[in-house]
């Protein structure tokens, strides 16, 4: 594909039955996934490890150097997007926006590793030694410039999330409400109740179109800081440099496009410090108080959010280790409440196309139990079993569900009702029991 994505001004990889790669949290989740897919015979690792890096490590400005076989190369250019998903794309779904600078054949006298994705950041003698040689190489007329290929990006609307996403149409309507009003929400619910799939299928949907460019996800923990957020001083050849966060990043590119709408995504946004990620920003992203302007901690400048920038966070209900949120962020934040889709008409849908009993069965097990867990004093709904959990499944055949059950949903339950074991051996043998 060389040819093409040169003309294209992309890189791009295949592996396209895994979906949109950042919905995946680890690259352990990568490999389970790629075990179901492929098989499980392999860890699958170097293929994880190469969508990880494509997805998660990779930035822009990285050098990209283009290899055929062992020996090869055959190009160089820069990285000039995130990541982006396209599943209209065909066989090759993922793929970054490149310049490329340099086309052309140089020969390495060692031979490289047998991998689609391979970080050469350490092989100072290399890189060093071959982009000297294709910089080297470069005419001195330059080559006339390609013309840039627009890529149209395939429209996203209301009616495709609620195909999508299994929630009620005045539920998604109250919802897009709050986010324009409000411009920050949380999505707060159960386990697998479809909090992280929703909410970049939101971002589009009020978009109008997928488009990747204008919507970014992180992942707050205990050790995210301010220095990840906005800026701060990290480690260089020559000592210390301000390096600029991706919250920074994604609100200046905001900036210079205000006529278009950029999602912020923070998936488990209540196990960061808060106080500590957002800084003095912590004000500036109430709908009120966008456009104007504090200095930055690190910086000799100014820096404002934009009005077009929404902020749609995630947290889960069910996570007890966590103390409660802030004040603060209460009031900077709307929150809404997703609930188990089972009641869903496209839930109800997607279980008459399964025709299996035995998922019928399983599905009205799981629905009683959320009632159990309900009306448990020590959990209470926010603690239900989601549908996420039952969904994309091409067919719902006994080995198919009691991966769900032994691997899922008992786990869960071991955790819920740690200090009653009786509870949740009757659930078990229950759950297990509808799927025979």
């Amino acid at each position: 594909m060389w040819e093409q994505f040169y003309k294209d001004g992309i890189m791009a990889l295949g592996w396209n039955e895994m979906g949109d790669l950042s919905d995946f949290n680890t690259k352990s989740e990568l490999s389970q996934k790629m075990s179901v897919l492929y098989g499980a015979d392999s860890s699958h690792s170097n293929d994880a490890l190469t969508l990880w890096q494509f997805y998660n490590e990779m930035q822009p400005g990285d050098i990209i150097l283009v290899k055929r076989g062992r020996k090869d190369i055959l190009g160089m250019g820069t990285v000039d997007s995130e990541y982006c998903y396209d599943d209209t794309f065909g066989e090759y779904p993922h793929y970054r926006k490149v310049n490329w600078t340099d086309k052309g054949h140089w020969k390495n006298e060692k031979a490289f590793a047998m991998k689609t994705l391979t970080d050469v950041t350490k092989y100072t003698e290399f890189v060093e030694g071959m982009t000297a040689r294709i910089i080297e190489d470069r005419p001195e007329t330059p080559e006339p410039p390609i013309d840039p290929i627009i890529i149209r990006k395939p429209p996203y609307t209301a009616d495709d999330f609620l195909e999508e996403v299994y929630m009620d149409e005045s539920d998604y309507e109250t919802l897009v409400s709050l986010i324009r009003t409000k411009k920050n929400v949380i999505l707060q619910g159960a386990p697998g109740v479809g909090k992280t799939y929703a909410a970049k299928r939101l971002a589009y949907s009020m978009m109008g179109e997928k488009d990747a460019d204008r919507v970014m996800m992180v992942q707050f923990h205990q050790s995210y800081s301010y220095e990840d957020f906005i800026m701060g001083f990290r480690p260089s050849e020559k000592g210390f440099e301000l390096k600029h966060g991706a919250f920074y990043t994604f609100c200046k590119k905001a900036e210079e496009d205000s006529d278009n709408e950029y999602f912020f995504i923070i998936d488990e946004i209540n196990r960061g410090n808060l106080s500590k990620i957002f800084g003095e920003l912590f004000m500036l992203i109430e709908s009120d108080k966008r456009g104007i302007e504090l200095r930055l901690l690190y910086a000799n400048e100014k820096f404002s959010v934009p009005a077009n920038v929404y902020i749609i966070g995630m947290m889960n209900t069910a996570d007890r280790s966590l103390a409660m949120l802030d004040y603060a962020l209460r009031r900077r934040f709307a929150f809404f409440e997703m609930q188990p889709g089972f009641e869903n008409d496209g839930f109800r849908a997607y279980r008459m196309a399964l025709q299996s009993d035995r998922f019928n069965r399983l599905i009205q097990c799981v629905e009683n139990l959320n009632n159990v867990i309900a009306s448990d004093e020590s959990l209470g709904e926010g603690f239900r079993i989601g549908h996420s959990y039952f969904c994309n499944l091409k067919e719902a055949d006994e080995q198919t569900l009691s991966n769900i059950v032994e691997f899922e949903l008992i786990p869960l339950l071991k955790e819920y009702w740690f200090d009653e074991p009786t509870k949740v051996k009757d659930w078990t043998n229950n759950l297990r029991s509808v799927i025979k």
